[in-house]
């Protein structure tokens, strides 16, 4: 009998030898957090990389710097993937949480994340529209005055002034709630959609930001809903296979496929999208692109970092799957029921 097809009593797993696994399950714990931590760290340093004009780790192998800070910076920058990778060990090596505890912990910060970004696409999709409006017929001005009025008009002030402080704030208010709004944001999709048709038909008057309003929710619910949607089962699989097979062997295909196929996948999409300056999700936030239409909504430049967010949430829930998965290739109780999407 291998590690991981012993049954587990709390934290540890007994072999045929008599003796406990709990350290084969930390094995698998530290892949986790470590994953997690090396992408914490991909982040970081995008972000004062890219945003703070530092070298970036690319001098220390050989590559070229950003910007003509002296390489110093670069060696401080690896040390934060060397600093978040210790941390995780160490916390591995401090807890004794079983699989399934860190699987569900690992999916409760998931949610936190995801609210955070629910929250800063409803808030600053209301705000920015309520702009446009006002911009559009030329009441702007005589609410804020004129000088504020022409800052708003220029992308990088409305995105670092306003847009920021609101992602700021639904940071806060996602820590003090614990509804997705994945519903909430649905039907707002639908009353967008649904102000364009009465609008456009009824008082014929159609203006750009509106659609602009619907494609930001609408891209926001597919992409950062799928997170969630990995959680609870919802993704296309071929269930004629996988519903006949026995709960250790759907074990390994879900913990081969978390690795093979939504690690991978979420690693080129961040590597591809955030690996330079001009790469597909830096340059449109770095640059606060917005669309051509003069008077839509000034957030083209976040719905490329939906793409970034969607990476991250998946990578996070994918760790969280495969650390579930291989509880269920160990036999260890508190397993999912995968036909029923329910916690046995």
């Amino acid at each position: 009998m291998t590690a991981l097809d012993g049954v587990q009593d709390g934290s540890s797993a007994i072999n045929s030898d008599g003796s406990h696994s709990s350290g084969n399950a930390r094995i698998y714990r530290l892949i986790g957090w470590i994953v997690l931590a090396i992408m914490a760290a991909f982040l970081i340093n995008n972000y004062l990389t890219y945003w703070q004009n530092l070298p970036g780790i690319s001098p220390i192998f050989g590559g070229k710097a950003n910007g003509s800070m002296p390489i110093l910076w670069s060696w401080l920058q690896l040390a934060i993937y060397a600093a978040l990778a210790l941390w995780s060990i160490s916390y591995v090596l401090r807890s004794n949480t079983t699989l399934r505890e860190d699987s569900a912990r690992i999916s409760q910060i998931n949610a936190y994340l995801i609210r955070a970004a629910f929250f800063a696409v409803l808030i600053v999709g209301l705000v920015d529209a309520a702009i446009s409006f006002l911009r559009v017929e030329g009441l702007l001005a005589g609410v804020v005055g004129d000088q504020l009025a022409e800052d708003l008009g220029k992308s990088r002030f409305r995105g670092a002034y306003v847009h920021m402080p609101l992602i700021a704030a639904s940071v806060v208010i996602a820590a003090f709630t614990r509804t997705l709004g994945f519903t909430w944001l649905a039907l707002l999709v639908v009353g967008a959609e649904l102000m364009i048709v009465i609008g456009r038909f009824v008082f014929s008057y159609e203006q750009a930001f509106l659609a602009d309003l619907v494609r930001f929710w609408y891209a926001a619910l597919f992409l950062f809903a799928s997170a969630y949607t990995l959680l609870e089962e919802g993704h296309v699989r071929v269930d004629v296979f996988y519903a006949g097979m026995a709960a250790k062997t759907k074990g390994y295909v879900n913990a081969v496929g978390s690795v093979v196929l939504g690690m991978s996948l979420c690693t080129v999409i961040l590597v591809i999208g955030m690996g330079g300056k001009q790469n597909i999700i830096n340059s449109p936030i770095l640059s606060y692109e917005v669309t051509q239409a003069g008077f839509g909504l000034y957030v083209k430049y976040l719905m490329a970092g939906f793409l970034g967010v969607f990476a991250v949430t998946m990578m996070v829930q994918f760790v969280s799957y495969f650390l579930d998965a291989v509880a269920d290739i160990r036999g260890e109780p508190g397993g999912r029921d995968h036909d029923s999407h329910s916690v046995q």
